[in-house]
């Protein structure tokens, strides 16, 4: 199957279809390895760096060489390919968990609300109020805009399925390792520095089609690019607060503030202007937002790659 084509069918069927909850998911697969990884960890007594260096390289080297081999398959490789390149993307997903969570924080059923966030943060939800759900869930929609799209469809662009899997490989093993805690702090420590160094381009680009985004929506007026690289860089994260900085400014709401993890309250560096509370109406302008800003970066990727395709054959 033509490379290019492959992408625009796998963005397409990643919007129409998100991650259907009864289907099988590589991702669960690669999140069972760390999981194993993990415990054997213990066992062993080898929670250390180089521990977690040889295991996120395996399990990534591993994914990478799988997804390969099955689109290689006679007859069924170009449907794999199709498959893993569309499994890779989640902003179907991802837009359709923050409308949900919405329904519910509207509905004022907080219980509920705080399950479906929970799903979508690392921190915790169960005492969280309205407002700070609001809050928890904009900040995932604008994190995830980069770490569960333009940065996998970077690398399914560059790269193709087999690298865009490496690459999954390696922003699971951040989003379970990737904490700086007694546990996990020397175990995620490449997971974490790997994760940072490909999704660096990403966020940026990121950035760059929020900022298009809101302009054909008539949004952030006034917001200076300044400002979104001058919060974004109080992130302890070299790529987290980007995004996050572009939609609390263009969006109106504050991001950031105390957040519970693991049972500690942490203060998060402050995105956005101050006193801008979190609604419906302001997450569905981030969700319209975040999901243009997928469009405008998938077509641009698909015209590039056409581009140079043309230049190649000329």
């Amino acid at each position: 199957m033509n490379a290019t084509i492959m992408l625009a069918l796998a963005v397409g069927l990643d919007l129409l279809l998100g991650d259907p909850a009864v289907w099988p998911h590589p991702v669960r697969a690669i999140g069972w390895c760390y999981d194993r990884l993990d415990a054997f960890a213990d066992r062993m007594g080898w929670r250390s760096r180089l521990f977690g260096t040889v295991g996120v390289c395996a399990v990534a080297g591993g994914s990478a060489v799988l997804v390969w081999a099955a689109s290689l398959l006679p007859v069924l490789g170009p449907l794999c390919a199709l498959y893993f390149a569309y499994a890779g993307l989640a902003l179907g997903s991802l837009l359709a968990e923050a409308r949900r969570a919405a329904r519910f924080l509207m509905a004022g059923d907080l219980d509920a609300a705080r399950t479906v966030v929970g799903g979508l943060v690392s921190r915790e939800t169960a005492e969280l109020d309205a407002s700070q759900l609001w809050r928890a869930l904009a900040e995932s929609v604008a994190e995830n805009a980069n770490d569960g799209f333009v940065a996998p469809l970077f690398w399914l662009a560059l790269t193709g399925p087999a690298g865009l899997w490496a690459y999954k490989a390696v922003s699971t093993a951040d989003s379970m390792w990737g904490y700086r805690t007694p546990r996990h702090e020397a175990l995620g420590w490449f997971g974490a520095r790997a994760d940072d160094v490909l999704a660096f381009v990403p966020a940026r680009l990121t950035v760059a089609g929020l900022w298009l985004a809101a302009r054909l929506l008539g949004q952030g007026r006034g917001v200076t690019l300044t400002a979104i690289v001058r919060d974004a860089r109080k992130s302890a994260s070299p790529n987290a607060g980007w995004p996050m900085a572009a939609a609390a400014w263009l969006c109106g709401g504050g991001m950031g503030g105390p957040s519970r993890y693991f049972g500690r309250i942490v203060e998060k560096p402050r995105f956005g202007p101050a006193g801008g509370q979190w609604d419906a109406g302001r997450l569905r302008l981030l969700s319209r937002m975040v999901l243009l800003t997928g469009c405008i970066v998938a077509v641009g990727t698909i015209v590039l790659r056409i581009v140079f395709t043309f230049c190649n054959v000329a």
